[in-house]
């Protein structure tokens, strides 16, 4: 398993904010004071600290983590096609690549190296892959989709093509394909501030460590800043109350509902402390205490008179008077109908039957009683006299006399007189109602003195009483509507009796000081009372007291999750697993090959937290710190051997991408560079992006040394995009016989030109062949004439090339006729402007193969001078 594996695997059981750190720090190996705010917020919300931002941690997905190399598979790259949305590469194009062997892939500076670097850093699951792939910039936002392409490959010898995507997991056997590159380069190097070399991966567990201990110093910081203080409320503290008992608990036991409920009095808690201030402050309680009584006895005469008059004129009297009154009216409706129908009977005087009558009749019966002792009235003889005339009665008088007896006892009658009777004794009851609440000016001040709201209630409640028993009669006698009495006021009973309760209790306490423990009890009371109602106004800083403390806690928390031993314990057992002596000796064999002399790999212990650990350190023969020493161009090939180092001892098989590799390095160490990956390429296969024509035949020159296959491919910039292959190598790196094909071409177009009667393109034409003529005859002068003894990018004089050199009159002759021609109509203004007659392509042609013949007779002689010399 690989060091990043493992930790992938023991970060599982890490804290979530941790393991984002480690998903950052894979990704971009150095954190941003941003990053560390975000793990902040993430590490300060595992422990109970909400973050306003709400960010989500993240952890680091398998996706992105390079698997293990598979030491019995074999992949390699043939090429890669059918990209698409690939910054501003052309669509659809195609870029071959050598399955062994070196293959230089060379573009100038903006001809789309990046674009195909960028796919290979994401498709091969590169180390460092900051670098997002970007659409292309002229593209509509929603035009461009996501960026895609296939790899054409062989895996252990079967072709295969892999789809990668880059919304979606690479292709797995990808991952075996390594990649250097200058963020990679950065990766290896600026892990540490002296340059001590970390084996990929255990720089992640510095970072992390590294990212703890900011952190812990921020929450140290933010802890300090947040200590809580008592000074509100020492003073409470100190007391024996409860109020100091839940002060003093603070934090361990105490909550801010505590804090809450003590600090919160209820009126009638209020009520008892105002009695408890009176009581305890009395100088004669008892005098005091009788006073309160007697105030109490009048104030409870005023409440039961009030009770009494209200009773009198409640809405259930007034809803009672008005019911009898309408019984006794409709009563009174039905008599009168039945007296109308007996007033009607044939013969009767007038007035029978009415008022004035029913009195005489009332008093004829009275009378009747005295004259007719002996008889039952109405039912007297028909020879009796009448009582009311005395004539004699005779038949129809007896039978006048028992006609009227029956209409006046009639039933409507009588229940007409029994509803008058009583309704008239209720309305008697309202009219004659004792309604004087008799509150005189000494009973006024007294209620005024503890509460001028219940003296005017008071007062308000004897006017309003004698309104409504005035219009409650008006009602009665039809001068008012009923709807139009008054309503009963707000009874002040409530607050009397409240106040009489209140005036009884302080009597009650102010008698009880005579008791010295119930005094005692009292005063302990008070003080309990009293430290809560202070407590109420520091209320504000004692919550805030606990928020602070409740802060502290959880940054406690937080800062004892950002201890490092376990860290350091893992990066101890990786270290002793992965910073080997063998990865020491490959680093110095590395070291070794590209020349880096002065530089060495040892094996340096460290005790951190108390734990003995090795690791591998870069070390100067006459000391000194690398960090104050090393060059750019150093640091850069201590890289590349790290890079190299690692690769071998993984054991995998696939190939490895450089991409601009010689970046910092200087002319010589160039060769160095190009001489390891030339013998690196008899092993395994070796992609190279480069924009550095030098490089390029460096490496081609090395390549040709160490017998290695070289494929050499040339992207550009066209009307399609970016990155297009071409077959055509730039002239500048082709050799002689490559040159003379080229010019070869060239001369088809300018035949084309002329045959076309374009002179103006016949004449460019013409003279951009003459100009690559005569660097055909520079190169064949180096290549061919002197055999390369002489190269101009060499790193010296290969003098047994001269081996096979001779120089004669001819070859000076020949080469002064070519060049001074080819320079003539080169550089000469003339031909651009018309004055000089420009060859026609015949002559051109035949220039042209003169050099080329030229340079197979020296070819064919050299051959012969070898076999003559020793």
């Amino acid at each position: 398993m690989t060091i990043l594996k493992e930790i992938k695997a023991w970060s599982k059981d890490l804290a979530d904010w941790q393991q984002d750190a480690i998903a950052r720090l894979y990704t971009n190996r150095t954190l941003t004071a941003s990053d560390l705010d975000d793990l902040y917020a993430l590490a300060k919300a595992e422990a109970g600290i909400p973050d306003p931002k709400g960010r989500v941690p993240e952890k680091l997905q398998d996706a992105v983590v390079t698997p293990q190399s598979d030491p019995a598979r074999l992949v390699q790259l043939a090429g890669i096609k059918d990209l698409a949305n690939v910054n501003a590469l052309a669509e659809g194009v195609r870029l071959p690549i050598a399955p062994s062997g070196l293959t230089v892939i060379y573009g100038e500076n903006g001809a789309g190296k990046s674009g195909y670097s960028r796919v290979f850093k994401q498709a091969c699951r590169a180390r460092d892959r900051r670098e997002p792939i970007l659409p292309n910039a002229k593209l509509e936002p929603k035009a461009a989709g996501t960026a895609q392409a296939v790899f054409e490959t062989f895996i252990n010898g079967n072709q295969v093509d892999l789809a990668w995507n880059y919304a979606t997991e690479p292709p797995e056997p990808l991952s075996d394909i390594s990649i250097f590159d200058t963020h990679c380069a950065r990766a290896y190097i600026d892990n540490h501030g002296d340059f001590a070399y970390v084996p990929y991966g255990l720089d992640i567990l510095e970072g992390l460590a590294g990212v703890c201990g900011k952190l812990k110093a921020k929450a140290t910081e933010e802890k300090a800043a947040n200590a809580p203080s008592d000074a509100a409320y020492s003073v409470l503290a100190r007391e024996q109350t409860a109020v100091a008992k839940a002060l003093n608990n603070i934090p361990a036991k105490t909550r801010p509902n505590d804090i809450e409920t003590l600090a919160t009095l209820s009126d009638a808690e209020q009520e008892r402390l105002a009695i408890l201030v009176k009581t305890l402050t009395e100088a004669d309680p008892k005098q005091k205490a009788m006073i309160l009584r007697q105030k109490a006895s009048r104030f409870n005469g005023l409440k039961d008179r009030i009770a009494a008059a209200v009773t009198l004129l409640s809405d259930g009297k007034v809803d009672e008077l008005r019911t009898l009154i309408d019984k006794s009216n409709i009563a009174k409706k039905a008599a009168e109908l039945a007296a109308t129908e007996f007033k009607q009977t044939p013969g009767q005087l007038p007035g029978t039957g009415g008022e004035e009558w029913k009195v005489l009749f009332e008093a004829a019966r009275d009378f009747a009683k005295i004259s007719h002792a002996e008889d039952e009235f109405p039912c007297l003889p028909e020879a009796s006299a009448c009582p009311l005339c005395q004539n004699p009665l005779g038949a129809e008088g007896s039978q006048r006399l028992v006609r009227f007896e029956a209409f006046v006892k009639q039933v409507a009658e009588k229940e007409a007189k029994a509803a008058r009777d009583i309704a008239t004794t209720a309305y008697k009851a309202i009219q004659q109602a004792g309604l004087e609440l008799l509150i005189d000016d000494a009973l006024s001040q007294d209620l005024k003195d503890i509460d001028p709201g219940l003296d005017a209630a008071c007062s308000t409640m004897q006017t309003e009483l004698k309104s409504r028993q005035k219009a409650v009669l008006q009602a009665a006698g039809d001068k008012l509507t009923w709807e139009e009495v008054s309503k009963i006021p707000d009874n002040p009973h409530p607050a009397l009796a409240a106040c009489i309760e209140n005036l009884l209790a302080q009597a009650k306490a102010l008698e009880a000081t005579a008791d010295e423990k119930a005094k005692a009890s009292m005063i302990a009371e008070h003080l309990e009372l009293d430290a809560r109602r202070r407590l109420s106004s520091v209320k504000v800083a004692v919550l805030e007291a606990l928020d602070k403390h409740d802060y502290c806690r959880k940054l406690q928390k937080c800062m004892e999750g950002m201890d490092t031993r376990g860290i350091s314990r893992k990066s101890t057992e990786l270290s002793r697993t992965m910073a080997s002596q063998e990865l020491a000796d490959a680093l110095n064999n590395e070291l070794k090959r590209l020349k880096v002399h002065e530089l060495r790999i040892v094996m340096k212990p460290e005790s951190p937290g108390g734990r003995t650990q090795f690791k591998l350190a870069l070390q100067l023969p006459g000391g000194g710190t690398p960090a104050a020493i090393l060059s750019e161009g150093e640091q850069r090939a201590i890289a590349i051997a790290s890079f190299l180092a690692e690769i071998k001892l993984s054991k995998g098989r696939g190939g490895i991408v450089f991409d601009d590799p010689v970046s910092s390095l200087d002319h010589r160490r160039r060769w160095e560079v190009a001489e390891r990956l030339a013998e690196e390429s008899l092993a395994r296969q070796v992609i190279v992006f480069t924009h550095d024509i030098y490089f390029l035949c460096i490496l081609e020159q090395k390549a040709q040394d160490a017998g290695a296959s070289l494929a050499k491919n040339y992207i550009r910039r066209t009307h399609a995009g970016f990155g297009v292959h071409s077959e055509d190598l730039p002239f500048d790196v082709l050799g002689t016989k490559d040159r003379v094909g080229r010019l070869r071409r060239m001369l088809d177009d300018v035949r084309n030109a002329q045959k076309d009667g374009d002179d103006d393109k016949h004449r460019k034409l013409t003279a951009a062949a003459y100009g690559d003529l005569r660097l055909a005859w520079e190169r064949c002068i180096e290549e061919v004439l002197f055999n390369e003894a002489v190269q101009r990018f060499g790193e010296g004089v290969m003098t047994q090339r001269l081996r096979q050199v001779v120089v004669t009159d001819d070859d000076y002759c020949e080469i002064y006729t070519g060049m001074t021609k080819s320079s003539k109509f080169e550089h000469d203004a003339a031909i651009r402007v018309g004055r000089l007659p420009v060859p026609d392509p015949d002559e051109l042609s035949s220039d042209i193969e003169k050099l080329d013949a030229w340079r197979k007779a020296i070819i064919h002689r050299r051959n012969q001078v070898a076999a003559t010399r020793p």
